[in-house]
């Protein structure tokens, strides 16, 4: 009997993922004293995942300065307290079998936003008098719904790195397996990527050089930091879906000059900075990831993949290398197990817990 692709390990730099069914970052905004400190319950639904039989699980897009969370109870890890709250949480997804990432993140212009949750009944952004604060971005454009941001200084823009590499070298003293720099979903970097966003004219501004200028720097910063053999992934946002606005043609010129910087995966998605029409549907972006894997880099693929046959074709057909899940992952923690057993994979090859054998 053929083993599915999905449940195959891959292996990157010195790192072995046991299969290539991966969790998308999700944010939970679970940080009940607005401190950036992860909980209890990160602990419960990260550890879930794992049991699951999850082969990487990515932790949500985590602040690598205050003002870079996305919402005030999202998470941080730019103190010593985020470093040891992070660590017993790391270890026990390790010890159900699965890796484990953390997502590095500087909302930029969507920072300072009220917590996506179904008990908060407004929207926007939070202001410095309800515990907010004022966001920053490459230039005073508001992003759609939220308050204008102000642009930040050219020395502001440059101590960027360093944040980054700090927030890197505190994911690696928590045990993470790897390190995810976010430039996706209209967030800090990804609004420097897109002239839509970035209207600058000093040198992180105008031309496809200068407006990649930060992403670079950062992953170079987050490379020289983590460990040789410690995978770095990147996660983009491949078209802005705008006429005018960061497209796929960039993204994959970029692709390649992070390869050569020592990025090890880009985990594709779209979308994101603008409003705009997209047409989402089923794997609706696996192409994007195809069209950056032809870059020579392995690629993750993302976007309403439910189906254990759909993301397994995914594989076969070579269009990337993991599959993310998301939603799909709330829905059903446990989607490795199930999905592999319907694809036919032996009984010993199943991520399952050695507890619930009688469930099987």
């Amino acid at each position: 009997m053929t083993s599915p692709k999905l449940s195959e390990s891959i292996s990157l730099r010195g790192l072995t993922v046991r299969n290539r069914i991966w969790v998308s970052p999700m944010c939970q905004y679970h940080v009940r004293d607005e401190d950036g400190i992860p909980e209890m319950w990160h602990q419960v639904h990260y550890g879930g995942l794992a049991n699951g039989g999850f082969g990487m699980v990515m932790a949500e897009a985590t602040g690598v300065v205050p003002e870079g969370r996305i919402s005030p109870r999202c998470t941080g890890i730019w103190l010593d307290a985020h470093t040891e709250a992070w660590r017993p949480i790391v270890s026990f997804v390790h010890e159900q079998g699965a890796s484990m990432g953390i997502q590095l993140n500087h909302a930029g212009r969507k920072a300072s936003t009220v917590p996506m949750l179904p008990n908060m009944n407004a929207r926007g952004t939070v202001p410095p008098e309800q515990g907010g604060w004022v966001a920053a971005g490459p230039s005073p454009i508001a992003a759609r719904g939220q308050a204008e941001p102000r642009a930040m200084s050219t020395n502001e823009v440059r101590a960027l790195p360093g944040q980054f590499a700090a927030a890197a070298q505190r994911a690696v003293d928590a045990g993470f397996d790897t390190v995810e720099v976010h430039a996706a979903h209209g967030y800090l970097l990804h609004q420097f990527l897109s002239p839509l966003s970035n209207t600058r004219d000093d040198d992180y501004g105008g031309s496809f050089a200068n407006r990649t200028r930060l992403t670079r720097e950062v992953v170079q910063a987050v490379r020289d930091t983590i460990p040789e053999q410690m995978p770095l992934l990147l996660r983009i946002s491949a078209t802005d879906w705008a006429e005018g606005g960061w497209a796929l043609e960039e993204t994959v010129e970029l692709a390649a000059q992070l390869r050569d910087l020592g990025v090890d995966l880009i985990d594709v998605s779209t979308g994101g900075n603008v409003h705009a029409q997209i047409p989402v549907g089923p794997a609706y972006q696996v192409p994007f990831a195809s069209a950056v894997r032809k870059a020579g880099i392995p690629t993750g693929a993302v976007g309403m993949i439910t189906d254990a046959q759909q993301a397994e074709q995914v594989l076969v057909d070579e269009h990337a290398d993991v599959v993310l899940l998301g939603r799909e992952a709330l829905r059903m923690p446990t989607w490795p197990i199930h999905a592999l057993k319907d694809l036919g994979a032996e009984r010993d090859a199943l991520p399952f817990p050695d507890s619930y054998f009688r469930a099987w």
